[in-house]
């Protein structure tokens, strides 16, 4: 969860602003994900939510031997992507890790979503999963905050989707989910 501390300048590793210049078209679409970060109260949870409602809806188009296969490929699209353009907005704000970015929201609920057989309740589950490890941040998920720009942005919310993840797969093992 971004605070307000996030919100403040970050002088030590960002421009100043009068030398800063306006991210890109592509940074904008990407770090916001088609301005689903522009949504509030929460754009977090906004771009969580998109990323499970899209999901849902491309997941019945894509045959479920392949499913897992697809999950990592878009996850990796999204942190490779993802890293350079909240990079980008970060720099043009001047905030450390701006709320409106939620590029690392849909990375991380994607990697949560890994070998996930797609049913409402497993959805809901890695939702509610994602985005209670995005906010509570275990250790060694906060201290990846402090990477710089956009690979600080990112990474502490491919942790949390590691920490969902597995809580996941123990519940498929376990037999608490639909297989």
């Amino acid at each position: 969860m971004k605070t307000e501390s996030d919100q403040k300048p970050d002088s030590d590793t960002l421009p100043p602003p009068s030398s800063r210049r306006r991210a890109p078209l592509w940074a904008k679409l990407t770090a916001t994900f088609l301005g689903t970060g522009l949504l509030h109260p929460g754009p977090g949870s906004w771009g969580s939510a998109a990323t499970v409602l899209l999901w849902w809806l491309v997941s019945g188009w894509i045959n479920p031997h392949w499913q897992a296969a697809t999950t990592v490929l878009l996850a990796a699209v999204a942190i490779l992507v993802g890293i350079p353009a909240a990079t980008q907005m970060a720099r043009s704000t001047g905030l450390k890790d701006p709320q409106f970015v939620v590029i690392d929201e849909v990375a991380g609920q994607l990697i949560t979503l890994i070998a996930v057989p797609v049913s409402w309740k497993s959805l809901l589950l890695g939702f509610i999963l994602f985005r209670g490890f995005d906010i509570v941040k275990p250790p060694p998920v906060r201290q990846l905050e402090h990477l710089p720009e956009g690979t600080g942005i990112v990474l502490d919310d491919v942790g949390a989707g590691l920490y969902a993840l597995a809580l996941m797969q123990l519940a498929l093992h376990f037999g608490l989910l639909p297989r």
